[in-house]
């Protein structure tokens, strides 16, 4: 049964050097299929086997992408083809695309940001998808970034960081349009990311996988503040609810989630979970209060994580993430971790600020450091690894 079903629903996989020429031809065809990383942290049986779970009306017209990021819980979300191309077409005029001739990718087109706002969008609308192996070789992507032509650039937050430390006070005016997406916006880095793209307009774009993937889109001039993730596109709704989280109904989301315990469609009038913490603002625009386990109470003050990693972005200029973690009472809190190691008037000078701007309750527990931070596949930190990666330094740690 299950080779029938891999026939059906082929399982493409990244990394082949045919790969964007296979990703066509698999998209045109009618049969559904599974795209998924080559370094994967499922195995082909378990693919398999979500992949059987298909009812019969959904192995045609439709496509699977891989979804766990830092939940450690992975899943196929299905995709309808009809309605992720509807969706490129929005993103096309919203993003104000029509003068882009070419994408240059640097992120995994198995990541649904990039395959739907790189791929898919340059499959529809005929333009140029230049892709690179990413900034682990980055000398390919300096390459594409100077050749660049009327081009587009997908990055996820912790890039502007990266794009700093590998290529400092180069420009690069042949990028005209610069996205972010997957993480915190970059909001204190845009003075330098405007000298560094001169001719770029910058757009925070926000969603989610079960969202395919894009939910609301601010253009960086349209706000000074990480948290603004703008209004929703048309074909969207937003809400929140009761306890603060974000509910969307959408005409491009997912039809269908896929694990090891079965198959769920979503009826088109389900209030999806974004799996983050938002409210809309008096302008309309809508704003993130954090990932569910990134608010919480710490001796009964309320913490959210975001708004002190704005105080971070302020004062430190290479990456910071972190990872939860509790007090020798046993109460609540939060790591900070810097990339790359600092120097300890770098951790003076942010210890400064963190006591300036936020009571001690909000303070770290403890602010490491290490040459690298663990990530993944789609250049997010990887926050079930941060905990425990070998080799970090410990540069303070909270007495209380």
């Amino acid at each position: 049964m299950i080779s029938e079903v891999l026939r059906a629903q082929p399982i493409l996989i990244d990394g082949a050097p045919d790969g964007i020429r296979a990703l066509r031809s698999h998209w045109e065809a009618g049969e559904t299929f599974a795209y998924i990383p080559a370094k994967s942290p499922v195995s082909s049986s378990w693919v398999a086997r979500c992949l059987s779970y298909l009812p019969e009306e959904y192995r045609n017209g439709h496509f699977c992408l891989l979804t766990s990021g830092s939940t450690g819980t992975p899943k196929l979300v299905v995709g309808r083809k009809e309605r992720s191309e509807r969706l490129s077409t929005v993103l096309h005029q919203v993003q104000q695309s029509e003068p882009v001739q070419e994408t240059i990718v640097s992120l995994p087109l198995t990541y649904c940001y990039a395959f739907v706002n790189q791929w898919l969008w340059s499959h529809v609308m005929g333009r140029r998808l230049i892709a690179t192996p990413g900034f682990g070789q980055p000398d390919v992507v300096l390459g594409a970034l100077q050749n660049a032509v009327d081009a587009m650039l997908c990055l996820v937050g912790p890039q502007a960081a990266l794009l700093e430390q590998m290529f400092g006070e180069k420009s690069f005016p042949g990028i005209i349009r610069l996205h972010f997406a997957g993480s915190r916006f970059p909001q204190e880095r845009i003075p330098l990311l405007r000298k560094m793209f001169p001719n770029a307009t910058i757009f925070n774009n926000y969603g989610c996988a079960e969202a395919m993937p894009r939910l609301t889109l601010r253009a960086a001039d349209d706000g000074d503040d990480a948290r603004d993730i703008g209004l929703p596109l048309p074909g969207v709704q937003l809400k929140s609810s009761e306890s603060g989280d974000l509910l969307f109904l959408s005409d491009y989301r997912c039809v269908a989630q896929i694990d090891a315990a079965g198959f769920r469609a979503i009826a088109d009038e389900e209030w999806v979970p974004s799996g983050d913490l938002a409210q809309q603002r008096d302008d309309s625009h809508w704003q993130l209060l954090g990932r569910r386990g990134e608010v919480f109470k710490r001796y009964g003050e309320k913490i959210a994580v975001p708004q002190i990693l704005a105080t971070v972005n302020e004062h430190w200029k290479g990456q910071v993430a972190y990872y939860r973690d509790e007090d020798g009472a046993g109460e609540d809190g939060y790591v900070l971790v810097l990339c790359p190691i600092p120097a300890e008037d770098d951790v003076r000078l942010l210890l400064r600020a963190l006591r300036t701007s936020h009571p001690r309750s909000h303070w770290p527990l403890r602010i490491e450091s290490t040459a690298s931070l663990p990530l993944l596949a789609n250049g997010k930190v990887n926050g079930l690894a941060l905990r425990d990666i070998e080799g970090k330094s410990l540069h303070w740690r909270q007495r209380i």
